[in-house]
């Protein structure tokens, strides 16, 4: 199966995809399919790049991701502890192409608007988890009834972006493939020195011209990047390891410098570490 794009396997005629993911890990490529993917999960935490930007996923997030919106959920794998993620993709003209502008569904626009983006649910957790737990024994035409009802309470609910950057058009397979390389190594080694010059190497390219490609393709560059990526990790690791140091959970997560984690911590978390892990 290609990784660019990504196609949502459909059975004839179905317009709407009700999916199972249950294993030791998600599917962990980086990846953009056509269709809008809303997904509960039930089980799993990890590190969720979506668009241009790095986040935590973790039990009973409710996460959308709008239309070849790249990502990957990478799972952190926890023995004996299995990922469980229920999604439904659809594409806004799956019911036809004029279906969500009837007078009577304009109030979901703020749904597809969200979509564009990328984004978590913070709100009406409870209602939505209860309806996709609905999906499994529900026959097709109650997953539609049910998939309208879980669109217009995430057009209204609460809700964190997880985009700053909209990705207007597929990547070509050799592109994917090229940044799925890059994507992997860099989230399999970021506790580890990354210079420019290895990565590039990685992407194939000169180092000017990858750094060109990476900025223009993610709206950032790759040490951003990397550090977002970094300081994501040390988060976690700050909220679950109440015993460590700062300074431990600095060099776990790559940084050889404490003055350089303590910065990097503050622009990208607008905090310290240290009152970070005070309230978190």
């Amino acid at each position: 199966m290609k990784v660019y794009p990504f196609k949502i396997p459909k059975p004839l005629h179905d317009s709407l995809v009700y999916q199972v993911d249950y294993g030791d890990m998600f599917y962990n490529k980086l990846h953009q399919h056509e269709d809008i993917q809303l997904s509960f999960i039930v089980e799993g935490e990890g590190t969720l790049v979506v668009g241009d930007s790095i986040h935590q996923f973790k039990k009973n997030d409710i996460i959308v991701i709008g239309s070849n919106l790249p990502h990957v959920f990478k799972s952190q794998v926890n023995k004996g502890k299995k990922s469980h993620m229920l999604t439904l993709f659809f594409d806004k003209n799956s019911f036809g192409n004029d279906f969500f502008e009837l007078e009577e569904l304009r109030e979901l626009n703020d749904f597809f608007k969200r979509a564009e983006h990328g984004f978590k649910i913070t709100s009406s957790k409870k209602t939505m988890m209860l309806l996709f737990m609905q999906l499994e024994k529900a026959t097709k035409l109650s997953r539609f009834l049910i998939l309208l009802e879980l669109l217009k309470n995430a057009s209204v609910c609460n809700y964190s972006c997880l985009s700053s950057f909209i990705y207007e058009k597929k990547y070509k397979e050799t592109e994917g493939k090229r940044m799925q390389d890059v994507f992997d190594y860099t989230m399999t080694h970021f506790e580890h020195d990354i210079s420019l010059e290895t990565i590039s190497e990685i992407a194939n390219m000169t180092k000017n011209a990858f750094c060109k490609y990476f900025k223009k393709r993610t709206n950032k560059t790759y040490i951003r990047f990397l550090n977002e990526l970094r300081i994501e990790h040390a988060s976690k690791l700050l909220m679950d390891k109440k015993e460590a140091s700062i300074a431990d959970v600095a060099y776990e997560c790559g940084f050889k410098n404490i003055s350089n984690f303590n910065r990097q911590f503050r622009v990208i978390k607008a905090c310290n570490p240290k009152v970070f892990k005070k309230y978190n």
